[in-house]
Order: C-alpha cells, then structure tokens, then sequence
C-alpha cells in the first residue's frame, strides 16, 4: 500500500504545522517535582513536552520516509497489543528478544502500558493526525524493548544513560535536559563512578547505531537478542557495564532507607 508524502498525511500538512513554542519555565517546575520524586515519571513526559519543539514532527517526517513506517501505519498497529501479550512473548525461545523482555518486565514487575498514564498527564495535541498518533504511541510504548535490546538497566544509572542513547535518537531537548540535571545529582549520589563517562558513552552508541524508532519490533521479537543487536548495530556499553554494580548497590540503599522511612512513618 503506497502512503502519501508525511507532508500531507490524513490531507493536513506536517511541514508547514506552526512550530511548538519551547515552554522553559514548565520545564524547570517539572524538573524540580521529579527531583523530589524521581518516581514520578509524569513529570519525565512533562519536561519532554515542554521543550520538544518542532522535533517530534521531525521524527514523524522521517519515520514516514521509511518503507517500515509506512507499513506500520498502514497496517495501524498498537505496539503495545503486542507487548501485552504475555502468553505470546513467553512462548519465543529463549534467548529472543521478546522472551528476553518478558522476563526483563516479570523481574521488575512491570506491564507494558505501565508508561501510559504518566504519559496521559500532558495534555495530547488536537491536530495530531492518525498516522502522527501511531508513531508518536509507538515511540513512547518502545522505551522497555531499548532498556532490553541496549543492555541499560533501570537502576538510576542505567535510566540515566538509555536517556542519553535516546537524546542521540531523537534530538529532543527535554530529553537532553533531564540527562544533563540527572548526571549532576548521580555523580553526587556515586562518587565512585565516572558518571559522565557513562553518559558520554551511552551518546556515542545511541549516534552509531541504527534509527531505533523506525524498528519493525513485532518481526524483531522472535530473532535472538545478539542478532537483533547486530542488526540494529547495538553495541555493548562497557562504561555502564563496569559501573552498574555500584549503581544498583546504591539503588538497593536507597531503597531500603525509604522503607525504613515509611515504616516509621506508618
């Protein structure tokens, strides 16, 4: 099925949309709340949105330009249908990236649709179309299937860095923001590591491997973890690697205190 140019999709013009106006002071409130609640990930969505400007409907633009992204919007798929499907991702060998991310999603007891809601505290636009709705659902709904494929963890560390691989994706300044701030408060909170090495790392493979965005996952999830890596030319983050012991020692600390802190409390 041939889709038209992205420029006049669903008949409304992308290119010629007027541009998002960067919202500094948002940003900073936002910051700010997710600083006294690093839990609260509405906020990570509200910085992004904030200072995004025109560059989600540049990504959009440039998924359309693809054979893949055409299909998939053609076809109108929900990625996250997919990744729901418990009973699926656990029937894949083992090994494979979908069984892999099944057992990354048990072990921290997290569900796919888990970002949703936080993601449902900025207001959506009103002139998005279809098309710009798949992708934009799509880009949210991959960020567990890049902690899995990438080797980056969910310590605070780990989050940290996939940032830093996903700033180099998507070039969105939100992004590029809460990594800047966060590096700050985590070589506090590590002194022992080299945070910024970690960081300035992560950058690098986000910029050298291939478009993560316009990943077709649904064919990916059978494949062997190694060879999806090879394909989408991930490599192994050996700064995070060597670092990581320490962040999740300081992650079990911290998360023992704050028990300590509610019980008390209760």
């Amino acid at each position: 099925m041939t889709i038209a140019s992205p420029t006049e999709f669903d008949g409304k013009v992308v290119a010629k949309r007027k541009r998002k106006r960067i919202q500094p002071v948002k940003a900073i409130r936002a910051i700010r709340a997710l600083i006294a609640d690093k839990e609260d990930t509405g906020q990570v969505f509200k910085v992004i949105d904030a200072l995004a400007g025109g560059v989600v409907d540049r990504q959009f633009q440039r998924f359309m330009a693809t054979d893949t992204g055409q299909r998939i919007v053609a076809e109108k798929r929900n990625l996250i249908d997919t990744l729901s499907d418990r009973a699926y991702l656990a029937s894949l060998p083992e090994g494979s990236l979908g069984r892999t991310y099944y057992e990354f999603m048990a072990g921290e007891n997290l569900t796919a649709d888990g970002l949703v809601a936080a993601s449902e505290e900025v207001r959506r636009r009103d002139d998005r179309t279809e098309a710009e709705r798949i992708f934009g659902d799509r880009l949210r709904d991959q960020h567990d299937l890049w902690h899995v494929t990438t080797g980056y963890g969910r310590d605070g560390l780990g989050e940290l860095a996939l940032l830093s691989f996903t700033y180099a994706q998507t070039r969105n300044r939100g992004i590029g923001f809460i990594v800047l701030v966060g590096a700050r408060i985590t070589r506090k909170a590590l002194p022992n590591v080299k945070v910024w090495r970690v960081i300035r790392e992560a950058y690098r493979n986000g910029k050298s491997s291939a478009w993560l965005p316009q990943t077709d996952w649904e064919a990916m999830l059978p494949k062997p973890l190694p060879e999806v890596r090879a394909l989408l030319k991930i490599v192994t983050p050996a700064a995070y690697r060597e670092a990581e012991p320490f962040s999740l020692a300081a992650e079990a600390e911290f998360k023992a205190l704050r028990a300590e802190q509610e019980k008390l409390a209760a």
